[in-house]
């Protein structure tokens, strides 16, 4: 298995609930692919750099785990397709 960083930027206008829950969504994808999460870092509500789809702001939230190599490629066609993410990034990181 490799370690791997999810950073993902959810729409700041939800509930706390369904933040949560779309941060679990992910946990869920991880670990149902057989990888194992390590790390959870809720950063929280913060401004963006510049304007993502008419938002100044965003719920930073970043996951760092390990799985198999299929696990990234399932877990960034999901995030393309949820509405409530606005940005994801999955990096490998340097050992």
């Amino acid at each position: 298995m490799r370690s791997y960083e999810l950073m993902m930027v959810v729409r700041p206008d939800l509930e706390e609930e369904a933040t949560k829950a779309v941060v679990e969504k992910a946990k869920g994808i991880i670990t149902t692919g057989g990888g194992v999460v390590e790390k959870e870092d809720l950063w929280g509500k913060r401004r963006l750099a510049y304007e993502i789809r008419n938002f100044r702001d965003g719920y930073y939230a970043v996951l760092n785990f390990r799985a198999g190599t299929e696990v990234p490629k399932e877990l960034d066609r999901v995030l393309r397709i949820t509405d409530e993410v606005i940005r994801h990034i999955i990096v490998r990181p340097e050992e």
